[in-house]
């Protein structure tokens, strides 16, 4: 007669798959894989109270982290300016709380507000157009989730070139309206 590991009191070996039926008197819980997955790279989760001061705390909290990942050429006021608008479009949803998520990957750094209130409306694209003005973010936008709705923006962190300076006109020549090369502006 063959008898089992269990019946022979050897090692219990945990099932291959999870039970569907209560374990210990508690139900087993099947989870559903989250829509937005961020690996393989530095990545921050920072979380407020939704309130008029949320804003604020979360654009010097998120450019204090992403200082500390050592990007030689960011442009701080951005990153800040891009973050408080992202959390006053999440705040503007009315939920209790909000969250700010951060990446980087290639010197660029994604930030993502969630609102966590379940159907929130879509907001305005003037977010959007706001973001979208900015100098260092590349791209922006917007999507509607089961646990709220998200804005992100992403950012460039990597060096860029020099601003072009203009030349003073040559002396004696052009007054106002007059171009580099001494011709009249138009």
């Amino acid at each position: 007669m063959t008898t089992t590991p269990a019946e022979a009191g050897g090692p219990r070996v945990p099932p291959s798959s999870p039970p569907r039926t209560p374990v210990d008197g508690r139900r087993a819980v099947d989870r559903a894989r989250p829509r937005m997955e961020i690996r393989n790279r530095r990545t921050a989760g920072l979380t407020f109270r939704a309130d008029q001061w949320a804003a604020k705390k979360a654009g010097a909290r998120a450019t204090a982290t992403v200082r500390g990942w050592g990007y030689a050429h960011l442009d701080e006021p951005d990153l800040d300016t891009a973050v408080r608008r992202l959390v006053q479009a999440a705040v503007a949803d009315g939920g209790k709380r909000i969250s700010v998520h951060l990446a980087d990957q290639d010197h660029r750094i994604l930030a993502v507000a969630l609102s966590h209130v379940a159907g929130a409306a879509p907001g305005g694209d003037d977010v959007l157009a706001e973001l979208a003005a900015l100098r260092s973010v590349v791209s922006c936008g917007s999507d509607l989730a089961p646990d709220g709705r998200r804005v992100w923006a992403l950012l460039d962190v990597a060096a860029r070139p020099p601003r072009e300076r203009r030349s003073a006109p040559a002396a004696g020549g052009g007054g106002a309206g007059a171009d580099a090369d001494g011709g009249a502006g138009v």
